[in-house]
C-alpha cells in the first residue's frame, strides 16, 4: 500500500498549489480567490525511489461556515481520517491566526502524525517568519514555497520518514473512462455519488458547485472505472469569472481524457442551445456518447410521451446516441446507464477486420451506388480500419475528396450496424488513389536507351508540340514556295549582272599552279 498525504489548512494558504506541485500535474485549479477547491482531490507522486497518494482538499472554515462550507468540511474530515499523515499549511505572510490554531487542535484529535509547513516563505527571512508557528506545538516547521518548489524535498523526506520505499502497482490505463458533462445544475454530481453508493463529491442545489474536474475511481462487475466528475457549461456569453473559464477548460480536457461521455440533461427543461453546443463539442472528439435524462421520476404520466417527442426532434444530429431516463437521487435507471458504459466502452475499442470491412463496403455500394460527379462515377475500391476511440475507417478509391457528405454518413450508418458499434461516431476518411500517368517521368533503368543528344524528351505533351512545331515549319515553307515562284524572273535577270560584276573584278597573277587547282598555264591532260 502506498502511503496517503492529505494536504489540510484554511482556504487560500497554497494546499492546491503545494498538490500540483507534489504531484507535477496541473489538475488543481489555482487561484487568488479563498474557496476555489471544495471536494478532495486525489493525486500520485513519487519522491526518489518512494510513491505516495497526495490528498488536496478544501479549506476549513472554522466560524460561521455556509452550507457549501460545512461540506467541505466534511469532505476534509474524510481525508483526515484515510491519510497516514497530514501535512498542516499555513501562510508566513499572514502570520499564526486564531483559525491556524483551532485546525491544530482538531487535527491533534485524529491521532495522526502532523507535520507544519509554512508556506509563501520565498523573499522573507525564514528564522522570524518561522518564530510564530513554533507556538502551536507540532514540531519544527517546514520553510517552503509550493510556487517556487522551495524547499519541497526537505518537505517530503520528513513526511515520507519511517514509510517503506514502494512503487506504484495501481494503473488506471484498463480502466473504463467516464466523463459526465452538462448544464450546471442538473445532476451530475449526485449522479455521480449513486454511481459510487457514497457521498464522494459535493452535491448542492447551488448551481456551480463543482469546480475541479474530480476523477474518482471505484470497481463495479469487476470491471475497473473512472468517473469523471466536471463542472457545469454554460453560455460563454455569461462566463465572466477567472475561475469558472479555468473550469470549462477543464471539462474539455476530461472528455478529451475520457472514453465515453455521459451527457445530463434535466428532463424539466427542454433542449436549448448550450446543450446543443455542449453535445457538439463532444460529437467533434468523437467519444461514445451516452444521453441520460435525469429527474425523470418527476415527470407526470401524461407528459413523458411528449418530452420524448421533443427529445428526438431536437437531437436528431446524434441519431446514434441512446437516450436513458435516470433518477440520480433515487438510483432509477443508473445501473443500465453503467451497462450501456461499458457496451459502449466495447465499441469504441473493437477491432474491425479487413475482410468483413471490404464485404461490407461491397455489399454498401450494390445497395446504393455513389453518385456522379461531374459525369463521372466516384470509385471506391477498397477500405481498411485506422483507428479506435473513435472507430475510423479509411476507404480508397478515386475523387475522394468529391464524396457528398450524405454518402459518407451512409457508410457510417452501414459500418456502424454491421459491427455493432453501439453510441460510437464513425468516422469515415476518404483517400482517392494517385493516378500514375498523371506526371509521366522518364527514368533511366537497366535497359533503357537513352536518346540521341539534341534529340526531344518525346511524351504525350512532348509529341504534342512536336506535332504542332511540324505544321507549323510546313506552313513556313509553303509560304516561302509561293513567294519564290512569284520573284524568280526578277533574281533570273539579277544573275548576269551578278556575274559580271564578280568578272569585272581584278585577278591576282599567279607564278605556278594553285594549290588544290589548276594553274593557269596548265593544260588538261
Amino acid at each position: 500500500m502506498l502511503p496517503i498525504v492529505a494536504l489540510v489548512g484554511r482556504p487560500n494558504v497554497g494546499k492546491s498549489t503545494l498538490f500540483n506541485t507534489l504531484t507535477r500535474t496541473r489538475d488543481a485549479i489555482v487561484a487568488d480567490v479563498p474557496g476555489v477547491t471544495r471536494d478532495r482531490q486525489y493525486g500520485y507522486g513519487q519522491f526518489g525511489a518512494a510513491a505516495y497518494v497526495v490528498i488536496d482538499t478544501g479549506g476549513l472554515v472554522v466560524e460561521n461556515p455556509s452550507v457549501i462550507e460545512a461540506q467541505m468540511r466534511m469532505q476534509t474530515e474524510r481525508a483526515v481520517a484515510e491519510a497516514d499523515r497530514l501535512v498542516f499549511i499555513v501562510d508566513a505572510r499572514a502570520g499564526l491566526t486564531p483559525q491556524d490554531e483551532i485546525i491544530a487542535r482538531e487535527l491533534r484529535r485524529s491521532g495522526k502524525p502532523i507535520i507544519l509547513a509554512v508556506n509563501k516563505i520565498e523573499s522573507l527571512d525564514a528564522q522570524v517568519a518561522l518564530s510564530d508557528f513554533h507556538g502551536l506545538g507540532l514540531g519544527d516547521p517546514q520553510p517552503i514555497a509550493a510556487t517556487h518548489g522551495q524547499g519541497i524535498r526537505e518537505l517530503l523526506s520528513v513526511v515520507l520518514a519511517g514509510f517503506e520505499e514502494s512503487v506504484r502497482e495501481d494503473s488506471i490505463d484498463d480502466a473504463i473512462r467516464i466523463a459526465v458533462i452538462g448544464r450546471p445544475n442538473v445532476g451530475k454530481s449526485t449522479l455521480i455519488n449513486r454511481l459510487l453508493g457514497e457521498e464522494r463529491v459535493i452535491a448542492s442545489e447551488e448551481p456551480g458547485t463543482t469546480r475541479d474536474s474530480i476523477l474518482v475511481p471505484f470497481r463495479r462487475d469487476d470491471r475497473d472505472f473512472i468517473l469523471i466528475d466536471t463542472a457545469g457549461i454554460r453560455r460563454r456569453s455569461k462566463v465572466e469569472d477567472v475561475v469558472e473559464k479555468v473550469s470549462v477548460a477543464k471539462t474539455l480536457q476530461a472528455m478529451d481524457y475520457a472514453h465515453v461521455v455521459v451527457m445530463v440533461l434535466d428532463a424539466h427543461d427542454t433542449v436549448g442551445e448550450q446543450d446543443a453546443s455542449v453535445l457538439g463539442m463532444a460529437l467533434q472528439r468523437g467519444r461514445a456518447l451516452l444521453i441520460a435524462i435525469n429527474k425523470w421520476d418527476g415527470i407526470p404520466m401524461e407528459q413523458r410521451e411528449e418530452i420524448r417527442r421533443q427529445l428526438a426532434l431536437k437531437l436528431d444530429f446524434v441519431p446514434y446516441a441512446p437516450l436513458h431516463f435516470i433518477s440520480a437521487r433515487h438510483g432509477t435507471g443508473v445501473g443500465e446507464l453503467a451497462q450501456s458504459a461499458v457496451r459502449a466502452f466495447e465499441a469504441a475499442m473493437r477491432e474491425m477486420p479487413t475482410r468483413v470491412l471490404n464485404k461490407t463496403l461491397e455489399a454498401a455500394l450494390q445497395a446504393h451506388q455513389p453518385p456522379l460527379v461531374h459525369g463521372r462515377r466516384i470509385k471506391l475500391r477498397y477500405v481498411h480500419q485506422g483507428g479506435r476511440n473513435p472507430p475510423r475507417v479509411i476507404v480508397h478509391g478515386n475523387q475522394g475528396e468529391r464524396v457528398p457528405d450524405a454518402y459518407a454518413r451512409y457508410l457510417g450508418n452501414v459500418f456502424r450496424k454491421t459491427f455493432d458499434l453501439y453510441a460510437c461516431p464513425v468516422a469515415v476518411e476518404f483517400r482517392s488513389d494517385a493516378n500514375p500517368y498523371s506526371e509521366r517521368k522518364t527514368e533511366h533503368k537497366v535497359g533503357h536507351r537513352p536518346r540521341r543528344k539534341g534529340t526531344a524528351n518525346t511524351g504525350h505533351r512532348g509529341a504534342a508540340l512536336a506535332k504542332i512545331a511540324g505544321m507549323k515549319a510546313a506552313r513556313q515553307r509553303k509560304s516561302e514556295a509561293a513567294a519564290g515562284h512569284s520573284s524568280r524572273p526578277a533574281r533570273a535577270a539579277a544573275r548576269p549582272a551578278a556575274k559580271k560584276s564578280a568578272a569585272a573584278r581584278p585577278r591576282a597573277k599567279t607564278s605556278g599552279p594553285v594549290r588544290g587547282g589548276r594553274g593557269r598555264g596548265t593544260k588538261r591532260k
